[in-house]
């Protein structure tokens, strides 16, 4: 094996929670009295964090509707906060051939670690309801670091963390984020073709290595196929 750390990203990754975190958004405008939006433009803003994705949402809300700028930012977070407790697990699953993948690498003795910009107790929370939890030696969320990802100390810190050179860790995404955290910490950037990415082809991003799913990249750890 050429690597003996992988890690990866949650949202769009190894789990489809676009569903649960549409709905839990939604929800949150519901209690403010706004609107629900279409999913398919709540989808298009997953990748930096929950309240990330409240903020430019809220944001885009504003330049629609601007009384909405009374609205505080921090009584919409505390919202989508309750509300995306109470829907995750429910509509989020493992994309096909995830466990399958994690199974086998865990079983050769490489080291994974989950590193996503979700906060870090929603993360916590969706590998838990989704069976997930038991694969991975380190969970990073975007509050557990000063910086999130693409910020270099993210994945280096997980590198040191785990006591694993750089040149033996490989990031797995499906963003231009987790391609650029890759690539800035010294790392293998791969990535798979599904998950989010603001609607753009990560092929865009030129990955090192993009991977038709999580199988095909056990399979190359593994066995160099």
């Amino acid at each position: 094996m050429t690597h003996d750390l992988i890690c990866f990203d949650l949202d769009g990754t190894l789990v489809d929670t676009a569903a649960e975190i549409a709905e839990a958004v939604n929800l949150a405008l519901e209690a403010h009295g706004i609107a629900r939006r279409p999913v398919d433009e709540i989808v298009l803003l997953i990748g930096n964090g929950t309240a990330d994705l409240m903020r430019r949402l809220r944001e885009r809300l504003v330049q629609e509707q601007p009384a909405l700028d009374a609205l505080p930012l921090p009584a919409l977070l505390a919202s989508l906060d309750r509300f995306y407790a109470q829907t995750t697990g429910t509509q989020a699953r493992p994309y096909p051939g995830c466990v399958e993948a994690l199974t086998a690498l865990r079983d050769a003795g490489v080291r994974m670690a989950c590193v996503t910009n979700k906060e870090l107790h929603h993360a916590q929370a969706v590998l838990r309801v989704t069976g997930l939890d038991g694969f991975f030696a380190l969970t990073v969320g975007g509050d557990t670091l000063p910086e999130k990802k693409p910020h270099a100390s993210v994945l280096r810190h997980v590198a040191g963390a785990l006591g694993v050179p750089l040149a033996r860790c490989a990031h797995v995404g499906d963003s231009l984020t987790d391609v650029l955290a890759a690539r800035n910490a010294g790392v293998a950037a791969w990535a798979v073709p599904y998950g989010y990415n603001a609607g753009r082809p990560i092929a865009d991003a030129r990955p090192d290595r993009l991977f038709d799913g999580l199988g095909e990249v056990a399979r190359h750890v593994l066995h160099g196929a």
